[in-house]
């Protein structure tokens, strides 16, 4: 390419030769000029947009930093939500943990006051590590681990509370609750000689004397299944404890219940007389495992401390 100059200073023409190369450097240098003039063009503007008054870039920064805020807002809102569920869960297994707590302390004679705890306990200790906000996500996550604990801990509760309910059925229904509030020394379980005959005979019960009408109790809590006069016992009634286990109460003088009626532990059943066989006013009292005589004082050297203060002969 070639370009002749011409003046009036120029005693002759002046022609320049440009070749492809000095072509593109030219208008390599004229696109950075460009660049460079919009570059620092838009830094001013956005900088002095207020000083300069150009609405249209304000309002784009505001559609910016608006549509910023409503995607904090709403994670914000998503995440106080999904704790605020979390916290409402929590405190219903807090609620039942401290039913449950009451439940199993009163069965081992634990008061619910006892188990209140204080409403701030005291904590303290040195600053170990610089303080620092927990994240929504840390939050959730200690929300986690304490619906956690807290499951496990009325999961263990419950057990506890299972186990100790099927104890007190069990020894519910063990007769280890005196039938009456005497002492049993006229005669003993064992061999003995037979008030009737004079003759070694077996003894298989316990006697307690009394005065006829003394009230008799249920030793433990089963099904009436024998209320009836019988040659030997007198007045008799028999109830069944289940897994084979029975007692007898002979001699009564009234009996107050009838076959097929379920009596509670120290419910009374009968009074005290000298009915069918007997030499006087007395309660023979007899346990029996699948038909066999047991030892009475097995069982009743476990009744409650005020029978036993009433009791204190339990030897053959």
């Amino acid at each position: 390419m070639h370009i002749i100059l011409v003046s009036d200073r120029l005693a002759t023409a002046k022609t320049i030769s440009l070749s492809g190369r000095h072509l593109a450097l030219a208008m390599g240098v004229l696109l950075l000029t460009v660049l460079g003039l919009s570059s620092v063009f838009w830094l001013i503007t956005l900088r002095h947009a207020a000083d300069l008054r150009l609405p249209f870039i304000q309002e784009i920064a505001l559609s910016m930093r608006a549509e910023e805020s409503q995607r904090t807002q709403s994670f914000m809102h998503d995440n106080l939500n999904a704790m605020a569920i979390k916290i409402g869960e929590i405190q219903a297994k807090v609620l039942r943990l401290d039913s449950l707590g009451e439940r199993v302390g009163g069965m081992v004679g634990i008061k619910p006051q006892e188990l209140k705890a204080p409403d701030k306990p005291g904590q303290g200790g040195p600053l170990v590590e610089p303080t620092r906000a927990f994240s929504a996500e840390e939050l959730r996550r200690q929300l986690d681990v304490l619906a956690q604990q807290v499951d496990l801990r009325s999961d263990y509760l419950g057990l506890v509370e299972s186990e100790l309910l099927d104890e007190r059925v069990r020894s519910n229904l063990l007769p280890t609750t005196l039938p009456v509030q005497a002492d049993w020394n006229t005669s003993g379980y064992g061999v003995r000689i037979d008030p009737f005959s004079g003759h070694r005979a077996m003894h298989e019960g316990v006697d307690f004397p009394g005065e006829v009408g003394t009230p008799i109790s249920a030793a433990a809590a089963g099904m009436v299944i024998v209320a009836e006069v019988h040659p030997g016992y007198g007045n008799l009634i028999e109830i069944d404890h289940g897994k084979g286990l029975t007692t007898r109460y002979a001699h009564c003088s009234r009996l107050l219940v009838q076959p097929g009626v379920f009596v509670r532990r120290g419910q009374k059943i009968a009074e005290l007389g000298s009915t069918g066989r007997s030499t006087g006013p007395h309660l023979h009292f007899e346990v029996r495992a699948n038909g066999a005589s047991m030892n009475p004082n097995n069982f009743l050297r476990h009744a409650q401390q005020t029978d036993l203060a009433l009791a204190p002969r339990l030897d053959k």
